[in-house]
């Protein structure tokens, strides 16, 4: 018995040592451990993340604004393309609404083009990446765009916006794009949060612009179409007007949703303020301004 509680002392002190030791060892470990090992968790989950710059939420807002404008780019030419080829056969319906697309369409791609130009770095690699890829793609189909002209005849106008459309079709965003590369950036989802532009729904005409139903603007040269003969002017029409311009006659129809230019060789109907008719290399006819009153025209040979 005496032996038996010897071992049973000497196993207690066994246990007790190892316990201590191993207590001892396991709470030192605990401590450095548990310390090490929440601060970890703590600087990986509650270390606040840095608000954005304000430089880094306007680059969000202004990717996500081309992004848009790129998109309903597309559906408006998808759209225009199948009223064009919804028209008879040589219906000069069809080939004034070709022309018209015509004149927009690459000055569209081009307002895209250069508001993509004036983004500067945004600081994160892959984002600034992503951009580049998207300012090839588009200064790529604007160059591709840059020679077609409104002026084409009446009978190739349908064929040429099927090809300008086919163009724009490959204006997509680049993979990964935006939002899948703010999944992975805290500071890039802070900023895309932030923008207003990268809000669901948003649209361009979200922002101040100037109301469409509004009174027009006054033009320099009121009604006095003479002023255009040597083909600088700006002119008010409330209904039709012929104007000779540097030469070039020129009747003006102005409907309640789209102004239509008439010469000997074509025909072009625009709708919407900024619409610009092209008279070969010698004139254009700008669209300052539209609503159900007239049209402001502004003709110039630059």
């Amino acid at each position: 018995m005496g032996n038996k509680g010897s071992v049973a002392v000497v196993v207690a002190g066994l246990v007790l040592v190892v316990g201590g030791c191993g207590g001892g060892g396991a709470g030192d470990a605990d401590g450095s451990t548990s310390s090490t090992g929440s601060t970890g968790r703590e600087s990986a989950s509650s270390t606040p993340v840095r608000p954005p710059s304000g430089e880094l939420v306007k680059w969000a807002g202004g990717v996500c604004e081309s992004t848009i404008a790129l998109d309903e780019l597309r559906a408006e030419s998808a759209a225009d393309l199948r009223e064009i080829r919804g028209e008879d056969e040589g219906d000069l319906v069809a080939g004034a609404t070709a022309l018209g697309y015509l004149s927009t369409t690459p000055s569209a791609v081009d307002r895209v083009q250069g508001s993509l130009e004036d983004l500067g770095p945004s600081g994160v690699p892959a984002a600034d990446r992503m951009l580049d890829a998207l300012r090839k793609k588009v200064s790529g189909v604007a160059a591709k765009l840059e020679g077609v002209s409104p002026a084409v005849g009446l009978e190739d106008a349908g064929d040429t916006a099927a090809d300008v459309d086919q163009q724009v079709q490959t204006l997509t965003p680049p993979k990964p794009d935006l939002p899948a590369l703010a999944e992975k950036d805290p500071r890039l989802a802070a900023a895309y949060r932030k923008a207003d532009q990268c809000a669901p729904g948003w649209k361009p005409g979200d922002t101040d612009s100037p109301d469409p139903t509004g009174p027009l603007p006054g033009a320099a040269d009121g009604k006095n179409f003479a002023a255009c003969s040597d083909g600088e002017c700006e002119v008010l029409v409330t209904s039709t007007a012929d104007i000779t311009a540097n030469g070039t006659k020129v009747h003006v129809t102005v409907a309640d949703e789209h102004v239509t230019f008439r010469t000997d060789g074509a025909v072009m109907q625009l709708g919407g303020t900024g619409g610009e008719a092209g008279f070969g290399d010698s004139l254009k006819a700008t669209i300052v301004a539209h609503n159900k009153d007239g049209a402001v025209l502004k003709f110039s040979t630059s």
